[in-house]
């Protein structure tokens, strides 16, 4: 019976691990997470084996999306407008700290040192993790959704574009998104976002450029030639924004072309190069009376919102992640934004019991 015991206690139940997941998600560190654990339920752990518990979780739920495991609880069939069954993909990156190696090895020297002080002998430490190469580290998120962004379904990679690519086409099926009337897609623009939509053979209606980075390259051109605050700059920026919402590309190109024609300094020229191949090489994504005309969106605000969503627990003043286990705590927030966290807990962490 002691045996038995204590492999019991050994482990942590099914509702508590599914509490460090859920307190973590909104506390600035596990030792904040850890003290609320123990505030609302009276358990105690740890900051370093809530960690453990919550990263460990995270990286099954990876895993069982891997495997298909995770059934996406919505379909085309519940995302209709008119009668239409219409569904958006999104994608888009952003980039979180990562601890270098050199601040591994300085943390490892550090924890032998205030070790060495103990008047009982420690375990001896784990293996130490190799830390990245670089300061930063840039995530991949694809979300599919519907028009009012009431359904989504949102994953994470820490992977390459091929990667996110992968997931565009494995999201896609477990969504239903091939099978909807009308699959769009509005983006940044981005070229690798555009050739894995190409690489991986979706089926789309129609690829938009998000209006808002339209807008911002324009403003960019407009702060090169005309000032910051040259209201005549203003202007002009209207007229060209004005322009693409209401006519296309053609318009727009030839308004431009026409205007750098007028330019003499070189760095306005360079500017207005930059400008007009920005919108020659994105022509097809740019047919803003079509798409309007049809209701579609033309801004990515469903997917720039879960590139703030996503890695705000990772984002945390002075953090520092392992690759893997920063992938970890996002995918535990992309299931609760996808609504599949409740799926996670009832099919497949309740294995582990």
């Amino acid at each position: 019976m002691d045996r038995f015991l204590d492999e019991t206690e050994a482990t942590i139940s099914l509702g508590t691990r599914r509490l460090c997941c859920l307190l973590n998600a909104d506390a600035a560190s596990f030792a904040r997470a850890a003290e609320l654990l123990h505030r609302t339920t009276g358990t105690r752990l740890s900051a370093e084996l809530l960690r453990q518990t919550v990263e460990q979780e995270g990286k099954r739920l990876l895993a069982c999306a891997a495997q298909g495991e995770l059934a996406c609880p919505w379909n085309a069939g519940d995302c209709t407008v008119h009668g239409v069954s219409r569904l958006y993909l999104g994608c888009d990156g952003f980039v979180a700290s990562m601890i270098t190696d050199g601040e591994k090895k300085l943390r490892r020297s550090l924890a032998r040192e205030k070790r060495r002080h103990l008047q009982t002998k420690p375990q001896p430490l784990p293996p130490r993790k190799t830390g990245a190469g670089q300061r930063y580290k840039e995530f991949k998120l694809v979300t599919f959704y519907d028009e009012p962004a009431e359904h989504r379904l949102v994953s994470i990679t820490r992977h390459n574009h091929h990667a996110a690519g992968r997931l565009m086409r494995r999201d896609g099926g477990r969504c239903g998104f091939f099978e909807a009337q009308q699959k769009l897609a509005v983006i940044d623009g981005g070229p690798w976002i555009i050739n894995q939509i190409k690489a991986q053979s979706l089926p789309m209606t129609a690829v938009s450029l998000d209006f808002y980075h339209l807008a911002e390259n324009v403003h960019r051109a407009r702060r090169t030639c005309f000032g910051e605050e040259n209201l005549d700059g203003y202007t002009w920026a209207q007229e060209n924004l004005h322009l693409a919402k209401h006519q296309g590309y053609e318009p727009l190109r030839d308004l431009l072309v026409k205007w750098r024609g007028t330019l003499r300094s070189g760095t306005q020229r360079q500017s207005a190069d930059l400008l007009i191949n920005y919108v020659t090489d994105r022509r097809e994504m740019i047919d803003y009376p079509h798409f309007l005309k049809e209701q579609w969106q033309i801004g990515s605000g469903p997917t720039e919102s879960q590139c703030k969503l996503i890695p705000r627990r990772v984002k945390g003043r002075g953090q520092r992640w392992d690759g893997d286990n920063a992938e970890a705590l996002m995918a535990l927030e992309a299931a609760e934004q996808s609504s599949l966290s409740s799926v996670y807990w009832k099919n497949c962490a309740n294995r582990l019991n």
